[in-house]
């Protein structure tokens, strides 16, 4: 029973000792016992990052909100995700001080924390270039807001690609070697992407020469007529008026002709009136003094000199005489003009009412001679295309 008694702290003992053993255990270099408190640092990280998440960042927001600009709004937005990274980058930091791993397993997780230090500094410099360029929204009168677009994508794409050759490097792949062996096939590639190239080019003149800007009504010729909705490097997106995108390839844009309506000062109103023969020399004059008084005292009208305005007999044709009217409406909105156009129409129907005369149609005069009494004479034989009145 003594031995028994004597026994039983020895056999706890070498439990302990083994279990220590166990603890002690390494692989790849690594103490078990290390690697559960890396595990514990890690998720205590995790649970800083779920803090930083709620309260810091909540508590950033209230400060700029208390600033009269929005810049300093836009930019904690772009930088919260990645602020939320960095009680992870610091926990890893400590986790491998913790494990004290050694040789090629060191290498390797210094690599790892090292590739997250520069993803996560890069990724800041990206989700920061749209709120920083609001600083530079002035420089949009002088180089217009599609221009500031493609210097943002530029911005984007070129930390993006620095921060790519850094982690690269960082893994000890040399990127301007690479760079440099991609020469014979680049050539290749640069005769193959020819139009892309070409494209590239054709955009970026026609935001320098400012021909149009997002929301522009423009015409192609012989290409698609709508709303320009996107300018990107390659093709632009431009809306038809039955709301199909049509995406058009910059150098069409570049070397056809591009009609851009919305840069309209006025709408002009073209008519030809045809008035019926009958009418006489004073009612000719009224229609006329009518339609010039109409457009005078309205306010839907550019008056001289400000716009062109012409209101005069113009020809005698084959079943009218034509009235010319030709003027300019104010507004350049398509559904103002057409109700400004269609009151003026109105407008004409009852001066040339209220005068005694009408409108011309389609007449054709016939000569009956002789005893039958249905002989047609040669000229009145004679096929006549009159003109109709044109409110075009």
């Amino acid at each position: 029973m003594k031995d028994s008694a004597i026994g039983l702290p020895q056999a706890f003992s070498d439990l302990w000792a083994q279990t220590m053993q166990v603890w002690q255990t390494s692989l790849f270099g690594i103490n078990a016992g290390n690697a559960i408190l890396a595990v514990v640092v890690v998720v205590l990280s995790l649970l800083l990052r779920g803090f930083i998440a709620y309260h810091f960042v909540g508590f950033l927001s209230k400060l700029t909100k208390r600033s009269k600009t929005q810049i300093d709004d836009e930019l904690l937005r772009a930088l919260e995700e990645p602020l939320k990274l960095i009680p992870v980058i610091i926990g890893l930091f400590f986790a491998l001080r913790v494990l004290g791993a050694e040789g090629e397993t060191t290498l390797l997780f210094d690599k790892v924390l090292s590739s997250l230090i520069a993803f996560s500094i890069f990724w800041t410099l990206v989700r920061a270039v749209d709120p920083l360029a609001a600083v530079l929204k002035p420089l949009e009168n002088a180089l217009t807001p599609e221009i500031m677009s493609w210097v943002r994508k530029s911005a984007k794409g070129l930390f993006a690609f620095i921060g790519g050759a850094a982690i690269l490097e960082l893994w000890g792949i040399q990127v301007g070697p690479f760079l440099a062996g991609l020469g014979i096939f680049g050539v290749a590639v640069a005769l193959g992407a020819q139009d892309l190239f070409k494209n590239l080019i054709a955009g970026f003149l026609v935001l320098a020469e400012k021909r149009f800007q997002v929301g522009d009504w423009i015409k192609v010729d012989g290409v698609v007529e709508g709303t320009v909705e996107l300018i990107n490097f390659r093709s632009t997106t431009i809306r038809r008026f039955d709301k199909s995108p049509v995406y058009v390839p910059n150098a069409n844009l570049s070397d056809n002709a591009v009609t851009n309506f919305s840069r309209m000062t006025a709408r002009r109103i073209y008519w030809n009136v045809g008035l019926v023969y009958s009418s006489s020399v004073e009612q000719l004059r009224e229609i006329r003094q009518g339609v010039h008084d109409y457009i005078m005292n309205s306010d839907d009208f550019l008056h001289p000199p400000e716009g062109t305005l012409l209101i005069h007999i113009d020809s005698f044709n084959e079943s009218s005489i034509d009235l010319l009217i030709y003027c300019f409406t104010k507004t350049t909105d398509w559904g103002q003009w057409l109700q400004v156009k269609e009151e003026f129409a109105l407008a004409v129907k009852e001066i040339v009412a209220n005068a005694g005369s009408d409108f011309a149609f389609p007449t054709r005069t016939i000569h009956v001679e002789g005893p039958g009494m249905g002989e047609i004479s040669d000229a009145a034989q004679a096929p006549v295309s009159a003109k109709t009145p044109n409110f075009s």
